[in-house]
């Protein structure tokens, strides 16, 4: 179930309870409507397909995930106050739930119609940099039928917990490690802005 409080003291209690939390909406739609239009205005061709795995055991696999990202700097003004409001979150949550978070990082993901993303964890093999998940939705007017919602599943079973529908200004966030998720086929373009925040841990860059 969706909050309406974008307090992050209190999405740190949401993370402590559950492992995950949903804020609709996490920001104001001004600032949605200057992220998705800094989004629209990102060439096509700067967009790479996504992938799986990292370094040597990387590879394109569209049988799995079939969505395209541009990674994002903080050199944009939308952008800019954006990554505030998610640093307010970090601090939040490292001085309720002690996990260390150091940065965070994220790029544009862009589903075109019929993409999809299989049940996956977002932790790669042999490495726990990445451990709390991110995702803010940038779809004005989604409507029941367009498809494209996050399913997220129970650790270490297939329990559904939430099936969310990616719309405008809402955002998400679980713990990497510990919840399987998966995005379902959408039928009209789809805009998120994906994230992790990482640890500092040098033997896994």
């Amino acid at each position: 179930m969706a909050t309406q409080q974008n307090n992050p003291q209190e999405i740190a209690r949401m993370l402590y309870d559950k492992g995950y939390a949903i804020i609709d909406p996490f920001i104001t739609y001004e600032l949605g409507n200057s992220l998705l239009n800094e989004f629209q205005n990102t060439p096509l061709e700067k967009f790479k397909k996504a992938g799986i795995g990292r370094h040597k055991d990387f590879n394109v696999n569209s049988n799995i995930r079939t969505d395209q990202i541009y990674w994002l700097e903080n050199n944009n003004l939308a952008i800019r106050e954006y990554f505030n409001q998610i640093e307010k979150v970090r601090l939040a949550v490292n001085e309720t739930l002690f996990l260390g978070l150091f940065d965070f990082e994220c790029h544009f993901a862009y589903y075109p119609i019929d993409s999809f993303y299989q049940k996956h964890i977002d932790a790669f093999q042999g490495s726990s940099v990445r451990v709390l998940s991110s995702i803010l939705y940038l779809n004005p007017d989604w409507q029941n039928g367009d498809g494209g919602e996050l399913k997220l599943y129970a650790p270490k079973d297939s329990v559904v917990l939430e099936t969310t529908a990616p719309t405008f200004c809402k955002q998400i966030f679980f713990l990497s490690q510990e919840f399987p998720h998966e995005v379902l086929i959408t039928k009209k373009p789809r805009y998120s802005i994906t994230g992790w925040f990482r640890i500092n841990d040098f033997t896994n860059p």
